[in-house]
């Protein structure tokens, strides 16, 4: 298999985005959504990210999209504004082939350059994959909220943790 490809996402990104969020939001409780998003969502979402210069990244294996990454705000007030929350997402038939690693290599650097102190991740506690992939790059595990999320009649923890940049 080659290794995929990182770059900037485009418009023409969007449906291959809705797709992976769509199966996730469906089928897991990595996004604690219970409605697929619709087309016009998922643009409002990219147009909203891109005005505010929050970058989308896409990974790329044959020229299709087989995952994507972003981070934007860890919350609104402005004595947060050093601190930003990341999300990514990878196609279910390419984990564990480098494709997450690649966006989160990325996300981290651009994070950086972008002066950022810390970064976030909410990880629904029973994904002990993405608990361990965070762990790699060097998360640290800093709380455990439980049951604030209900998804498939059942309560979920969310697990954060974080990077110092």
């Amino acid at each position: 298999m080659h290794q995929s490809t990182c770059r900037a996402a485009t418009l023409d990104d969007i449906p291959a985005i809705l797709e992976i969020t769509n199966h996730e939001i469906l089928n897991s409780t990595v996004l604690y959504e219970y409605e697929p998003r619709t087309i016009e969502q998922q643009t409002d979402w990219f147009n909203e990210k891109t005005e505010n210069n929050w970058p989308i990244l896409v990974a790329e294996l044959n020229g299709k999209v087989v995952g994507f990454g972003t981070y934007g705000p860890f919350r609104a007030r402005a004595a947060y504004r050093h601190s930003i929350e990341h999300s990514v997402y990878v196609q279910k038939d390419f984990r564990g082939k480098t494709v997450g690693h690649q966006l989160m290599v990325e996300l981290i650097r651009l994070a950086r350059i972008g002066g950022y102190h810390t970064m976030i991740a909410g990880i629904d506690s029973s994904n002990k994959g993405s608990v361990e992939f965070h762990r790699k790059f060097g998360f640290e595990t800093v709380g455990t909220f439980r049951e604030v999320g209900f998804k498939f009649n059942r309560w979920l923890d969310v697990v954060f943790m974080q990077l110092m940049l």
